[in-house]
């Protein structure tokens, strides 16, 4: 009993002591004297999320004090619960060790952990003080109650909760502490008494040498938490550096081959046509337009396959460095499968047929809806009656610290995989496993048989994602659905495309010369008079016929499906489904009205329920889809951000059923979320970027939602409702009025510049057609580099005009706001996609740095999206993965806010990453796939970042698995 109060009173002490500290960290970032321990960081403080983001970094350079996260934050929003939350993660020896007098007897170098962060978790009094210490500076004030609410009471929101994480993980006297952890106790007590109560893990004694790739476990003591592998020396840029004329060599040789594609294409295309012309009487031409598009669609799929099993054999578990020979293949293969048309029919059997000719272990019954191909397609080993829905990423490699790094990954049968989710390498699901939507597997994680995961990483759940029960769909119903596919586009889609191709040839005689002997002198101004006007109708022309055509025909196809009965896959209910959902999502005209009025009449008149709409001018963003518009609600008052996915088509491997997906009234939705029909969230609610929106459990109201898995945080904080008298009355009107305006004209100078684009391409290609009898094929290359020049240098043009006008920089303040508007406006005219094209090139840094990105040397971009360019910088020799996004900016509601994110060197960003505004990533630092960094975290050097919101994983040694280099 001695011994029992002992402990507690040295509890108690450190506590105390943490939450001095705490104060004290918080008042130095809200520039206030002192900060009240029990006031709460958002309601009280006044602090928002970046302010606490702000906090946490600078924690986290404390040596006496935990690392603490935005989860802690949010879990213990006063610098009292933060504090107890921080000492309950200690042992009663290390709470002991705490006290001060313990402390002043004890032998040097005892005092903390080798992790430098015993001394920080030494009682809950201490920890309260540090943590209160650190909110306090980071809220700048003098103190904050330690049992106050970091957003309700202190006011703080999710960035200023952010950088008290960052400032509590640089205190060697605390333990680490996440955004979870803040959300999860959102007072300094209760985070003080929750670090307390929780033992660090055990140092480990193993000897066998580290792994050379992270493997994340899953962690019963702390579920929201991953342990990664340690680094080998090959993770570090000096062992995976090479010599630049290698880089060079590679990206010559990769641009010899892009050219190289671009004859050969443009030969076939050109004889082709002719050959197609040269037919007598309509029936002719048909067929010989038919044979013709079945060569061209079998021949490219063949092309993949044929260069896969030539270039590189089978894929095996290897490391392939970058800019290599052998990367040199990798990328060949990787682009021919990425661009083979067989890529346009997920879901259809011929997509599996490819993929099996690939080389992937694909047993009977499996349907795969996502459009991200499997490049390792003999890495991937699938078993019957698996579903695979749409956005799952399974590459069966990643880029990681230089290198390719190739791995099995294994799902058996009857698995279900939902919507956006990530399956990295070396990953394992059993029989009957289930992986929930907006979730991942990272290295060495395995779902045991019958289990359902979901979360980033992932971990255990009751939830069942399973929506649909599952009927007859044999063998022969799929043959016969493929060949019907590959009938109707050979009889159908090609010779209507060419018939399509010679109205307007027969509308524009002069340009159909150029198809013929003897062509025009391309110099006469009559003739690009005439393509001017071509280009008009052609351009605008498909513009309108394409808006018709999809508020109409779909409409009546989509009265054949009924919601909520269930029908087989690979029949006409599932053909109509799919055709509906390809017609009513065109990208163009979503992000031509996107971001402005508009877009509410152009998604009502697809059919989209609305309800009453209160116009905000950012009702949505420019990135919306759906599998079905006439069953997605979006309640009133309600606004979106860009990358909503509203499913309202769930999906067995045999069967699929429409239900209704409603989205309540007055919440805001961020970015990048999947919605699905059964979310169990009702109206005035706040989901995150990258939300695992829930499907089970009560429907919540009035709150936040963070993470995936998703819990709890403050609906709204004050600095964000700060423009609020903005929105209402007569000042709302007038400034709604100015955006309209500003909007329109921002729309104008998106259609006349996606036109001139569209315009000059074409006269490049007829003037390459004219040219070829006199100077043969190679025209076509060179008319190929020159439009992909000119795309290049206009767009890098109208970006650089555009910045140039109104640069970039950090801001907050209002959607009403016309710094918001010329925002806007940068974002509509610099959305392109043809920067995918040099994805895995040293071309793709050369076009960031044109855009205005600072970027180092031989970076590796797979297909990373930087929105706000020039307030992003990257050190040398960085790792970007595909599907990674830096986005250096925020919404919430009526609130706008952005600033810079700055990635050190050596850096390597997961599959699916998403970074965050007013980052800054050190050196050599690692986030894992699907991993969400929210605003404000300062990663330090050579850590390694996992999970949704991410946190800091400790290294764990592991037996190094053999593992082939391929060079």
């Amino acid at each position: 009993m001695i011994g029992h109060s002992q402990d507690t009173t040295d509890t108690h002490s450190a506590t105390a002591g943490t939450e001095s500290l705490l104060a004290e960290v918080l008042a130095g970032v809200l520039r206030v004297d002192r900060v009240p321990v029990e006031g709460h960081f958002f309601e009280d403080l006044g602090a928002d999320s970046l302010l606490m983001a702000q906090f946490c970094a600078r924690v986290r350079k404390r040596g006496d004090l935990p690392a603490v996260s935005m989860k802690d934050v949010y879990r213990h929003s006063t610098i009292r619960s933060l504090a107890a939350a921080l000492a309950e993660t200690a042992p009663p020896s290390a709470r002991t060790a705490s006290s001060p007098a313990t402390t002043a007897s004890s032998p040097a170098g005892t005092a903390a952990s080798p992790a430098g962060a015993a001394s920080a978790i030494r009682s809950p009094a201490g920890t309260e003080s540090l943590l209160a210490e650190v909110l306090a500076g980071v809220l700048r004030v003098d103190r904050v109650p330690v049992e106050g609410h970091f957003f309700e009471d202190l006011g703080a929101d999710s960035l200023l909760m952010a950088q008290f994480c960052a400032r509590v993980r640089k205190r060697g006297d605390l333990p680490a502490v996440s955004m979870k952890d803040v959300y999860r106790h959102s007072t300094i007590r209760s985070l003080a008494a929750a670090f307390t109560d929780t033992p660090p893990p055990p140092e480990s004694t193993s000897s066998a040498p580290p792994s050379p790739e992270p493997t994340a476990t899953f962690s019963p003591e702390h579920p929201g938490r991953a342990v990664a592998a340690a680094p080998d020396a090959t993770d570090s840029p000096d062992a995976s550096a090479i010599s630049a004329w290698k880089y060079l060599v590679c990206g010559t040789a990769q641009l010899l081959v892009f050219a190289g594609f671009s004859c050969a294409g443009a030969l076939i295309a050109v004889h082709g046509y002719q050959w197609i012309d040269a037919g007598v009487g309509t029936a002719d031409v048909y067929l010989r337009a038919v044979a013709f598009g079945a060569v061209v669609f079998v021949g490219l799929c063949a092309l993949s396959i044929v260069a896969k099993w030539t270039l590189i054999g089978r894929f095996t578990a290897r490391e392939i460095p970058l800019w290599s020979l052998a990367y040199l293949r990798f990328w060949c293969v990787k682009t021919l499968i990425r661009t083979s048309p067989a890529r346009l029919f997920p879901g259809s059997p011929l997509y599996v047929l490819y993929l099996r000719a690939l080389g992937a272990h694909i047993a009977k019954g499996v349907t795969v809806l996502t459009r991200n191909v499997p490049v390792c397609t003999d890495m991937i080993s699938i078993g019957s009656g698996t579903v695979i829905r749409k956005d799952v990423f399974m590459s069966g490699y990643r880029a990681h610290g230089g290198r390719i790094e190739t791995g099995p990954v294994t799902l058996g049968a009857g698995v279900t995989i939902a919507e956006q989710s990530v399956i990295d390498i070396g990953t394992s699901m059993g029989d009957s496993s289930q992986l929930g939507h907006a979730s991942s597997l990272h290295p060495g994680q395995s779902v045991p048989a019958g289990q359902s995961w979901h979360g980033t990483p992932a971990r255990p759940t009751s939830t069942d994602f399973r929506a649909v029960e599952s009927v007859s769909c044999g063998t022969l119903r799929r043959a016969v659905y493929g060949s019907w596919q590959f009938l109707g586009l050979v009889l159908v889609y090609f010779p209507l495309t060419l018939a399509g191709i010679g109205l307007l040839l027969a509308l524009v005689p002069q340009l159909n010369a150029v198809v013929t002997a003897g062509g025009p002198d391309f110099t006469s101004p009559a003739l690009v008079a005439e393509a001017l006007v071509a280009s008009l109708v052609g351009f605008f022309g498909v513009l309108l016929a394409a808006l018709v055509i999809m508020t109409t025909v779909p409409k009546v196809l989509g009265r054949v499906i009924e919601p909520g009965r269930t029908y087989p896959l690979y029949g006409f209910h599932y053909g109509v489904q799919r055709l509906v959902m390809l017609m009513t999502n065109v990208r163009f005209l979503v992000l031509l009205f996107g971001d402005s009025s508009a877009i509410v009449h152009y998604l009502r008149s697809l059919g989209y329920d609305l309800c009453r709409v209160q116009q905000t001018g950012s009702n949505f963003g420019s990135l919306v889809k759906h599998e079905t518009p006439y069953l997605s609600r979006v309640g009133s008052g309600t606004m979106v951000a860009d990358g909503l996915s509203i499913i309202n088509a769930d999906f067995s491997s045999t069967s699929f059923r429409y239900a209704r997906t409603s989205i309540g009234e007055s919440s805001f939705l961020g970015n990048n979320i999947v919605y699905p029909s059964r979310a169990r969230v009702g109206d005035n609610c706040l989901l995150a970027t990258k939300v695992m929106v829930p499907i089970d459990g009560p429907v919540r109201q009035g709150v936040g939602l963070l993470g995936s898995p998703s819990f709890e945080i403050p609906r709204t904080v004050y600095r964000d409702s700060r423009f609020d008298d903005l929105a209402a009355g007569d000042e709302l009107r007038r400034r709604l009025a100015g955006k309209n305006r500003h909007n329109a004209q921002t729309a104008g100078l998106f259609l006349l510049m996606q036109w001139f684009h569209f315009f000059v391409l074409a006269v490049v290609a007829t003037v390459a057609v004219d040219l070829y009898p006199d100077v043969g094929p190679l025209v076509f290359a060179a008319a190929g580099l020159l439009s992909l020049s000119f795309t290049v240098a206009f767009f890098a043009a109208v970006e650089r005009t555009v910045t140039r006008r109104h640069p970039l920089k950090p801001l907050y303040c209002s959607i009403y706001d016309p710094s918001f508007w010329q925002h806007e406006r940068f974002w509509k005219l610099t959305t392109h996609r043809y920067m995918q094209v040099f994805n895995g090139t040293p071309f793709k840094a050369l076009v960031w740095r044109l855009l205005g990105v600072r970027i180092g040397r031989q970076v590796f971009d797979d297909g990373c999206s930087l929105i706000e360019r020039s307030l992003v910088s990257i050190g040398d020799r960085c790792t970007l993965n595909a599907a990674t996004v830096v986005q250096c900016h925020s919404q919430e509601d009526g609130a706008f806010k952005s600033d810079r994110i700055a990635i050190g060197a050596g850096v390597t960003l997961g599959v699916g990453a998403f970074v965050h505004y007013g980052t800054t990533i050190h050196d050599r630092a690692q986030l894992a796939a699907d991993s969400f960094l929210m605003k404000g975290e300062e990663v330090p050097a050579e850590s390694r970042w996992s999970g949704n919101p991410a946190e800091e994983v400790e290294a764990a040694v592991e037996p190094s698995p053999a593992r082939a280099r391929l060079h």
